[in-house]
């Protein structure tokens, strides 16, 4: 069985849903864009036809549809009823990150009467609570370039039988750059020994060998990942016995380059015989002291 052909993009307004759909085309869906929710049941001939095309639909709404947006739980329980196989796609961002973009293209957020742009964000968060809690897949665009969102859509919802399947996602992240938002499990390696105070292994990163050895040499380490693999062991099927899709492994370090790293690959390859959608993800291996990615910037909805 294929993955659903129906995606549904949602989120708050700024965390990247214009470049998601810009990614999306050129992965070959079909995009829709800022839908009233009312007309998702409609969609069901249009879905039919992608099938049979080999074809994927994405629409993408949010809070600029207004009061239409408040109907999309009964159109999502319509598809249901109708067994059309869909998927809804959460895009999240922090708060600093999305105040930033609404500076850098100087366009109103769509809840903007009479409120900080603080006080819009949070009144959006709270009218998509639900929707975040409904979702199939959450993704944190906090730090992602326009080109490695379009590598996680491509791995998250491309090619996946997500119903049979759950997709394992291993992440590094660096904690003085942020916790993940769309973390479901996240462990804290920041104890072991920093191979950044090692003047040879510093250029160096956790997917080199040299820093690998030093991370995993130690005990501490071995038991370390020995417990969170067991844990995971343990959990994983009950994640996908409760349809979860997909399930995002956090390991953090100081800077998210050397330990994250090397724990991250090490515990990526400990789980690869409980699905055949285990990967990593090292959200911070190309960020410096000096230099972070430019994140996902908005220019047509917000």
């Amino acid at each position: 069985m294929s993955a659903p052909h129906l995606l549904i993009v949602t989120g708050l307004s700024g965390a990247g849903k214009t470049q998601a759909m810009k990614a999306l085309e050129d992965l070959d869906f079909f995009c829709i864009d800022n839908l009233p929710p009312s007309f998702l049941p409609q969609l069901t001939t249009l879905h039919d036809l992608a099938v049979d095309q080999g074809q994927r639909v994405a629409v993408a709404m949010d809070v600029r549809g207004g009061k239409l947006f408040q109907d999309l739980f009964s159109a999502l329980d319509t598809l249901q009823a109708d067994g059309t196989p869909h998927q809804i796609l959460f895009l999240d961002s922090a708060d600093d990150i999305l105040v930033r973009r609404y500076s850098e293209t100087r366009r109103r957020h769509p809840l903007h009467e009479g409120r900080t742009l603080f006080e819009q964000i949070a009144l959006e968060r709270r009218m998509l609570a639900e929707v975040r809690d409904r979702a199939d897949l959450v993704l944190d665009t906090s730090f992602m370039t326009a080109h490695d969102l379009k590598g996680r859509l491509s791995r998250m919802v491309v090619g996946r039988d997500v119903e049979r399947s759950m997709t394992i996602d291993v992440m590094s992240f660096g904690f003085k750059h942020g916790v993940p938002l769309d973390a479901d499990n996240v462990f804290d390696v920041r104890f072991l020994p920093n191979p950044y105070y090692d003047v040879v292994l510093r250029p160096q990163s956790g997917l080199d060998a040299d820093v690998a050895t030093y991370v995993l040499d130690r005990p501490e380490a071995q038991d370390f990942i020995a417990d969170v693999v067991g844990m995971l062991r343990r959990w994983i099927p009950h994640y996908a016995r409760s349809g979860r899709s997909r399930l995002t492994v956090a390991i953090g370090c100081t800077g998210g380059r050397h330990r994250s790293v090397a724990i991250a690959e090490y515990i990526a390859a400990q789980l690869g015989d409980l699905s055949d959608a285990v990967g990593t993800h090292h959200r911070d291996l190309r960020v410096t002291t000096v230099e972070r990615r430019v994140p996902v910037a908005e220019k047509d909805d917000g």
